[in-house]
């Protein structure tokens, strides 16, 4: 591998996982490493859903599903068995094949379908999943849930931190090299114009399903890590507020970058705990989803392509202006 054809914007980020790396030795409080802890969870979360709305133009409103299966999966284990690394390990396998499985299911069954009754048909799905969970009490434990026990090497934030940081990192380049790949221009292909990309001859139903297995093992992949950080599973790990959620992550962040997710994840995830931590401040802070809104439709404004897509359109369109200006200069010569 060449150095010299390593992209700057790849120094960048490695440069800022060392910062994070770094993190937990400046700020030994448990309570910040846990904010810090659930904004790499849940950019991994926003990520996976990113593949599907950024790059391949799915709109999904069951994506909690994958999420609360990962959840479920490790959770239900390690009740069950002895809390060691390889049996959670066994949790991680057991997630992974279970939120496969479904994913190629629900994409062979649902993909098929465009824009909104797609979104629908998944938010249905994704419904199911909930009711069951609170039905199948003996197992899940209904909307009470279950504690359970994690190894003694996660009990400790610093050690979570350090594997949540990591798994961010890895994912982060894995999907950035996926869509960067030839299978990540089909997809985008599929994005911008479906039947001209059919029309070429690619599969689209296809590269769509294995976005959406891709897209969900990922997901079910947050979903384990959330669990282990709270050590509890109920049926909110299948809510769908938390769709939303990593849908407003994905879209402040910026659609179809990456980074714009994690981003997104960082500014709602220290939303969330500031605004409800004013609550004692006062009285209008206990309302403060009122103001999380307020927050959004600011963002939405001055920011239409998210905060990463505006600064990216700016900063191409001005060295683009400038190439075009040097072009013409050149050939005036």
């Amino acid at each position: 591998m060449n150095l010299r054809h390593v992209e700057r914007s790849t120094w960048i980020y490695l440069a800022f996982a060392l910062v994070l790396f770094i993190v937990p030795f400046l700020v030994t409080g448990r309570s910040m490493q846990f904010i810090i802890i659930q904004i790499f969870i849940f950019g991994i979360f926003a990520m996976s859903y990113d593949l599907l709305l950024g790059y391949t133009g799915i709109i999904s409103f069951g994506h909690v599903m994958f999420f609360g299966i990962g959840a479920y999966s490790t959770g239900i284990i390690m009740d069950r068995m002895e809390p060691t690394i390889p049996n959670m390990l066994l949790s991680v396998l057991v997630a992974f094949i279970i939120a496969g499985i479904v994913s190629f299911i629900v994409g062979i069954l649902t993909l098929r379908l465009k824009s909104h009754f797609y979104a629908m048909l998944t938010l249905a799905l994704a419904g199911l999943f909930l009711v069951a969970a609170e039905k199948w009490r003996d197992v899940t434990g209904g909307y009470d849930g279950f504690t359970f026990r994690v190894p003694d090497i996660l009990r400790e934030s610093q050690n979570l931190y350090f594997l949540s940081l990591v798994s961010l990192v890895l994912i982060f380049f894995g999907l950035r090299r996926l869509t960067k790949s030839p299978f990540g221009r089909v997809l985008m292909s599929i994005r911008e114009n479906e039947q001209r990309t059919e029309s070429l001859g690619y599969k689209v139903l296809h590269y769509k399903v294995i976005a959406s297995v891709v897209s969900g093992v990922i997901a079910s992949f947050a979903g384990v890590l959330y669990i282990i950080s709270i050590r509890f599973v109920n049926t909110d790990v299948f809510a769908t507020d938390l769709t939303i959620d990593v849908l407003l992550m994905t879209i402040i962040g910026g659609v179809g970058t990456l980074i714009g997710p994690i981003i997104g994840a960082g500014l709602i995830e220290f939303a969330h705990h500031w605004l409800s931590s004013l609550s004692d401040v006062h009285w209008i802070f206990e309302r403060w989803i009122i103001l999380y809104g307020t927050v959004y439709i600011l963002v939405v404004i001055f920011f239409p392509l998210g905060i990463v897509g505006t600064i990216r359109a700016k900063f191409l369109g001005s060295s683009a202006k400038k190439g075009l200006k040097d072009n013409q200069k050149s050939e005036a010569i």
